[in-house]
């Protein structure tokens, strides 16, 4: 008996955290449904016992469901694929065991109703948001948000339209950071700005109490009126050609003082000035020239005059 309890302490221990968390959200059962339910805004009733007149109600269901079998059979099962889970209320209130499936589930007709929730990753697109940056810039900001479902009973119990109170989180949370930004650094740091938006929805924690975890957001685009657009290509364009000119400029005076450094050493050394001579004249001859100018050293004028 020992062995067998240490053996399941051990294989809870070895649990990937994911799979923990899979299997306490899909098994909730009642009794720990209490203590769920305090940090729930709507409170459940699944540990409550049934009224009578509920009771008299799920009778008449059986009975119905048996008088119209096997045509019943087909309205009372459904099946839940791997990725899905179902949420079933009976006459209002949620049942006991927390979210059913995957594979076949029970329910009666008239008295059960159920929602399919899907456990996979789930992206949404947030409109476009116009955003006055921190130097006074009118931009445009396109985001995408990755989130999944983690608690399929808080998805259905706790948030009305899901997916569109995480747009309105993501877009407010998206134009209260971008506004703290000057313009080149929205522009140049777009996947630290993400993590920062992705930080700011994992503070507030707002989306636990729905039952949905935001993987990821992404910035995909920043999109900036024409005029500012031509204003900054004229800018780049300004600053391309000074670095042009500047670069040019270093070019001549390197070139000006290695003319200098050869001018100084030729001056040290007559020879080295003939040798240049004769280079000159090996150049020239090599070409299809019909006419040769050759240099005539000036110190040989000046000793020939005098």
């Amino acid at each position: 008996m020992q062995n067998e309890k240490k053996t399941e302490f051990s294989h809870d221990i070895n649990m990937p955290e994911d799979s923990k968390e899979k299997h306490d959200s899909d098994s909730l059962s009642s009794d720990s449904a209490e203590e769920v339910n305090k940090h729930r805004n709507v409170k459940t009733t699944e540990g409550q016992p049934s009224k009578p007149i509920e009771v008299a109600f799920v009778a008449l269901s059986f009975i119905l469901m048996f008088i119209t079998f096997p045509i019943s059979i087909f309205m009372c099962l459904i099946i839940l694929q791997e990725y899905q889970r179902a949420v079933i209320l009976r006459l209002g209130r949620l049942r006991p065991g927390g979210a059913r499936g995957p594979g076949m589930v029970f329910v009666l007709p008239c008295v059960d109703r159920y929602r399919k929730i899907d456990l996979r990753t789930t992206s949404l697109d947030v409109a476009p948001q116009d955003i006055l940056t921190k130097d006074s810039v009118t931009i445009s900001v396109d985001a995408v948000l990755y989130y999944r479902v983690r608690n399929p009973l808080d998805v259905v119990l706790q948030v009305m339209d899901p997916e569109s109170c995480c747009e309105l989180l993501a877009m407010t949370t998206l134009r209260n950071i971008t506004g703290g930004y000057m313009l080149i650094e929205l522009v140049s740091s777009k996947k630290a700005l993400s993590r920062e938006i992705k930080a700011a929805l994992d503070s507030t924690g707002a989306t636990e109490a729905w039952g949905i975890r935001i993987e990821r957001v992404e910035i995909t685009d920043i999109y900036m009126p024409e005029s500012l657009q031509r204003a900054m290509a004229v800018e780049q364009e300004a600053r391309r050609e000074a670095m042009a000119k500047v670069a040019a400029a270093n070019g001549e005076r390197d070139a000006v003082k290695a003319l200098k450094e050869a001018a100084d050493i030729m001056e040290s050394n007559p020879i080295a000035l003939q040798l240049r001579y004769l280079q000159t004249l090996n150049t020239i001859a090599n070409e299809d020239t019909q006419s040769i100018v050759f240099p005539f050293p000036i110190d040989i004028m000046q000793k020939l005059i005098k």
